[in-house]
């Protein structure tokens, strides 16, 4: 099986950020429960106050598809919602080369 990558870009409401990413920050720590999770990446755009990247490599796709479904995961998702401008947009990739990352 090969790996799953995926880049959701989150855009959150004006004047949210500082409580967006302490929010961000609980989902970064909960990640942590997830089996099949190895790089789980919150980035803020340096262009767009209100846009925040993240990137995702999972071992599989069993692993993406139980991504969430933990109890700490679903609380630490379900905390970000009230800073969201507007749903998520998701890409998914298949890593092909990178540095850091056994693929």
């Amino acid at each position: 099986m090969s790996k799953l990558s995926l880049i959701a870009k989150l855009t959150i409401n004006e004047g949210a950020n500082a409580e967006f990413e302490a929010a961000l920050a609980d989902l970064i720590a909960a990640s942590a429960t997830e089996d099949g999770l190895e790089v789980y990446a919150a980035n803020a755009d340096t262009g767009d106050a209100q846009t925040y990247w993240f990137y995702e490599i999972y071992t599989d796709d069993q692993a993406l598809a139980v991504h969430g479904k933990g109890d700490e995961m679903k609380a630490a998702m379900g905390a970000l919602g009230p800073f969201m401008a507007a749903r998520p947009e998701i890409m998914m990739c298949r890593p092909v080369v990178a540095k850091g990352v056994e693929l």
